[in-house]
């Protein structure tokens, strides 16, 4: 017989809470383990019962509990992986979770069946979002790692931690409006950062900040 998933669901809102634990009772694949609200005690209580999935309506309480991580937060079967259900759909929401090692968000508008399939998929090591968001989690990862200035290039122009993340938004053609949704900032605080960034580098205009930017730039 295959081995049943054991899941632990923790909500604040009995309502939301009874209606995941009857669905997952009729699941044959599926072991829940408790389903209770969330407490002091709540991260020790999940531990102790062993769960593999933690479902869970709180990105808070994933923010507000010191000291771990989502992917290292350990259990009997190794790390325990959670998965955020009836969340908003909102990308800066989706990407703290995300940097807290969530692997599951599912919105509050989707259906029942969404939130068993997130279950599963991670629970297979895969990790799951909604469609929409996979251009966010992209455009996150190519503020923070890619074509960012070199270590010479920061200290020869002097550019501050905010203004080194626009390099490569700026060189991808962006809109200081679209800056501004990328990196949840006014439009008016990213024209004020590029009219710094064009002082500082020397430059009259946008394409000449990233090609100055660039450590071939600097090599010459």
């Amino acid at each position: 017989m295959e081995r049943k998933l054991s899941i632990f669901v923790l909500s604040s809102t009995r309502l939301l809470r009874e209606s995941i634990e009857h669905m997952l009772r009729k699941k044959s694949d599926l072991d829940l383990k408790k389903a209770g609200s969330i407490r002091a005690d709540s991260k020790d209580e999940v531990t102790a019962s062993g769960a593999e999935i933690l479902v869970t309506d709180s990105l808070q309480f994933i923010l507000e509990t010191k000291g771990w991580r989502a992917t290292a937060f350990p259990t009997e079967r190794g790390r325990i992986k959670v998965v955020l259900v009836a969340m908003v759909d909102d990308s800066k929401h989706f990407l703290s979770a995300v940097k807290q090692g969530v692997l599951g968000y599912v919105l509050q508008e989707a259906p029942a069946i969404e939130i068993t399939n997130a279950i599963r998929a991670v629970a297979r090591g895969g990790a799951i979002c909604p469609p929409h968001f996979v251009r966010a989690l992209f455009d996150y990862v190519a503020s923070q790692s890619l074509d960012l200035p070199n270590a010479r290039t920061r200290i020869q122009w002097g550019l501050s931690r905010r203004e080194q993340q626009l390099i490569p938004l700026i060189g991808r053609g962006m809109t200081n409006k679209e800056i501004a949704t990328q990196l949840s900032l006014s439009e008016q605080t990213v024209k004020n950062h590029v009219h710094r960034i064009l002082r500082k580098v020397g430059v009259e205009n946008r394409l000449g900040v990233f090609e100055a930017c660039q450590p071939e730039a600097t090599s010459l």
